[in-house]
């Protein structure tokens, strides 16, 4: 005879992650790429067509990299069908600013889901409008590119947007990088 375990001692199991075809859940690959640190910037495009002045659209991303050096590219991942996917679709100029970690406010307000207004998100914050792209280029941020739009490759629900560099600032040498790391942005220290 075998004696039987007490319910309370045994392991409470754990919840089934529905995983994809090919084996993985959107759970478990969430967590997985939680785990991988990113830089924290601010893409930027200015639609003309956007009201009699045009419209000046933002959108944190930490989905950036270089590319190429030879020619100077760099690529960012934007949300199939978001504002800023659409405005790329049509308007090639843009900019990237490389986020300092005095501007964790600035990624959060430009990260926003149900936004009204991207005009508001611009008006207390310092930026210039980009000489090559329009495109406004924030203040005090480690540095800014300018780009035009080379290549746009669909991969699943998102776009990779590959950008010439034209122009290249930098503005601030003052700190480090504002970063994104568990869900949390972060500084480096």
């Amino acid at each position: 005879m075998t004696e039987a375990t007490p319910q309370s001692t045994l392991p409470k199991p754990r919840p089934v992650a529905i995983p994809h075809p090919e084996g993985v859940s959107d759970d478990e690959f969430r967590a997985a790429m939680a785990r991988f640190t990113a830089g924290v910037t601010l893409v930027t495009a200015h639609d003309a067509d956007g009201g009699p002045r045009g419209e000046d659209v933002g959108m944190t991303a930490t989905a950036f990299m270089s590319v190429s050096l030879e020619p100077p590219l760099v690529m960012v991942s934007v949300r199939n069908g978001s504002r800023m996917d659409d405005l790329l679709a049509e308007q090639p100029l843009w900019a990237v600013s490389l986020l300092s970690e005095s501007q964790r406010h600035i990624a959060g307000r430009f990260a926003m889901k149900g936004r009204l207004s991207d005009r508001l998100l611009f008006e207390d914050i310092a930026w210039k409008r980009g000489e090559v792209s329009g495109a406004p280029l924030v203040g005090g941020a480690l540095a800014v590119v300018e780009c035009r739009t080379e290549q746009r490759v669909e991969a699943g629900d998102h776009t990779l947007v590959i950008g010439r560099v034209l122009a290249v600032d930098l503005p601030s040498a003052d700190g480090g990088p504002l970063t994104y790391f568990r869900g949390k942005y972060r500084q480096l220290s």
